[in-house]
């Protein structure tokens, strides 16, 4: 009897590679770390109210020296003005970022961001809490729907 041999499963990010940089090449980035890491280059002051939508290079012109692109970012309404003002530390840390002067404005778009926020987990209500709340419900038979109840009862309590 033969040994199996070694499983040769590829990463995802492998596989779809090709697929995600075709996107973000359409957009204008080279690469997909200037939108995947933007919270690094930013700064996660910056990157919580920002996302890059896309770069936008202009057309060369013969003749005349070539001019740095426009970077579009996403921005939630409310933080706009702070991040126009903090416009030439953004352009200064992606110009660090990709190595040379490529960005040379921001261009800035109002909207909702597109990513999704994480929900802090609910935390469990207080045993004490509970154990009020299940003093009152002592005309439910059933003890598992009794302690539902309780539990639900100290979550409304609490909030």
């Amino acid at each position: 009897m033969s040994k199996p041999g070694p499983i040769s499963a590829k990463p995802l990010s492998a596989l779809l590679g090709d697929v995600f940089s075709d996107a973000y090449a359409r957009q204008g980035f080279a690469t997909r770390e200037l939108v995947t890491r933007w919270a690094e280059i930013a700064g996660p002051e910056i990157a919580v109210h920002s996302e890059p939508m896309k770069i936008q290079w202009p057309r060369p012109v013969e003749g005349q020296p070539e001019r740095p692109a426009t970077l579009v970012l996403r921005v939630e309404g409310p933080a706009a003005l702070e991040i126009q003002h903090a416009s030439d530390v953004i352009l200064q840390r992606v110009n660090r970022f990709l190595g040379w002067n490529a960005v040379g404005r921001l261009a800035l778009r109002q909207a909702p961001l597109s990513r999704k926020t994480r929900r802090k987990a609910a935390r469990p209500p207080d045993e004490a809490e509970v154990a009020s709340v299940a003093g009152t419900l002592s005309s439910i038979e059933d003890d598992g729907l009794r302690a539902a109840l309780a539990r639900l009862g100290a979550s409304i309590k609490r909030n």
